[in-house]
């Protein structure tokens, strides 16, 4: 049995959450509803406490409830953080920490799972400050329900209504119960760039700002699997996993990635490894002298091929999966990338476009697998993880049983 902090915010489809209340109970997890203001101009908290048998909790500033810092204690013992339905108000709060109330202080508090629900005016959730707000949370690891279509309570027909109460049930379920080919295993994960360094202030670097990556470690995380993310230098938020290396260099990188991935059932190299470094690093600042600058460059270790040979001379390994930025014959090359570095899985996006592959929030890749090769749709990079890890699981599903 679980403990959730079940957020009931101020909207129509409040009236749903008493459904999600009594559906997490008849899973026989224990549920502490929280209402915002707002919330209890829809429902009143009698009817939670009747369902709940515990106070609903309405006021950070209840008299006697600083004795405990009640926020602080439940967002200590809840196994999961549930907010259905969840207004764009809520979410733009969640998204930029402000905590202004009960509800917004227990989610910066809390280091439980947290699973939304929004609901609200199909323009509202099309808007670009509400959808920005959910890309942010979605690179924290928030977990979401997506809004239903069909008629709102303004009058409109469209997406927004808050998603039926058996689907949201399920959905913290899975969380609390992942239940697929992930759980338990051991998984690394690489991230961002790499940079290599020609003297103590300037480097070569790329431009990747290791988002794949992150949504690939944290969504792995949230189907159960021992994460360990090896990252290059971000500017992003670590998501929560088993384990974080932090690297510079592809050397690091290689370092890091091959002494852990005997151990790891699943190996996603999802960085961008420079493939050349400096053959030397200046001890001092190389003087800006002459029109131009001569530097000889080596290339690096092939992390994924040697991963891939060492595989095929013991007979066994990690399953793996790569990553190929192209700019031109995509497939082309992420098939002939498969096969020289033995990969189970790569994950091909043309880098030529504007508004897919780095530093950006979406991507559209192409996975080239023993099937073949399937492209998928511009979508947000989280989604793209999760469609990556889908196939990891029907691969792994497909393994041999170890003895």
């Amino acid at each position: 049995m679980a403990l959730i902090a079940l957020g009931v915010t101020g909207g129509i489809g409040a009236y749903k959450a008493v459904e999600v209340c009594r559906g997490l109970q008849k899973r026989g997890h224990d549920v502490q509803a929280v209402m915002t203001r707002s919330a209890r101009r829809f429902v009143a908290p009698l009817t939670f406490e009747a369902i709940t048998r515990k106070p609903v909790i309405t006021s950070q500033w209840k008299p006697g409830m600083n004795a405990d810092i009640e926020h602080i204690a439940i967002a200590d013992h809840a196994d999961l953080l549930l907010v259905a339905p969840c207004t764009a108000n809520i979410l733009g709060k969640f998204a930029n920490g402000i905590a202004d109330d009960f509800l917004t202080s227990l989610y910066l508090a809390t280091q439980a799972p947290v699973l939304v629900a929004p609901a609200m005016n199909s323009n509202m959730l099309a808007h670009a400050a509400v959808q920005a707000n959910l890309q942010v949370l979605q690179r924290r690891g928030v977990l979401f329900v997506e809004p239903g279509e069909g008629y709102l309570a303004c009058g409109w027909i469209g997406k927004g209504r808050l998603a039926e109460p058996e689907e949201i049930v399920a959905a913290a379920e899975a969380i609390l119960h992942p239940d697929g080919p992930l759980r338990a295993q051991r998984v690394l994960v690489s991230a961002g760039p790499t940079y290599e360094d020609f003297d103590p202030v300037r480097y070569i670097g790329n431009r990747s700002s290791g988002r794949m990556g992150y949504a690939i470690a944290a969504e792995a995380a949230r189907r159960g699997a021992m994460v360990t993310l090896v990252t290059g230098p971000t500017t992003i938020e670590v998501p929560a996993v088993h384990e974080v290396v932090k690297v510079r260099s592809a050397a690091e990188m290689h370092q890091a990635v091959v002494s852990r991935a005997g151990d790891m059932d699943v190996v996603v190299m999802a960085a961008a490894v420079a493939d050349y470094t400096p053959a030397a690093r200046a001890e001092q600042k190389v003087a800006k002298e002459g029109d131009t600058l001569t530097l000889v460059l080596r290339k690096t270790t092939d992390i994924l091929g040697e991963l891939g040979q060492r595989r095929v001379a013991k007979g066994s390994g990690p399953l793996l999966v790569g990553f190929a930025a192209e700019t031109e014959d995509v497939v082309a090359h992420a098939s002939a990338k498969r096969e020289r570095k033995h990969a189970d899985l790569i994950v091909a996006n043309d880098v030529s476009r504007a508004d897919a592959g780095f530093d950006v929030e979406n991507n559209a890749v192409t996975i080239v697998g023993p099937a073949g090769a399937e492209a998928l749709p511009l979508q947000s990079k989280s989604r793209v993880a999760a469609e990556i890890l889908n196939r990891v699981e029907g691969l792994l599903s497909a393994r041999p049983v170890k003895a």
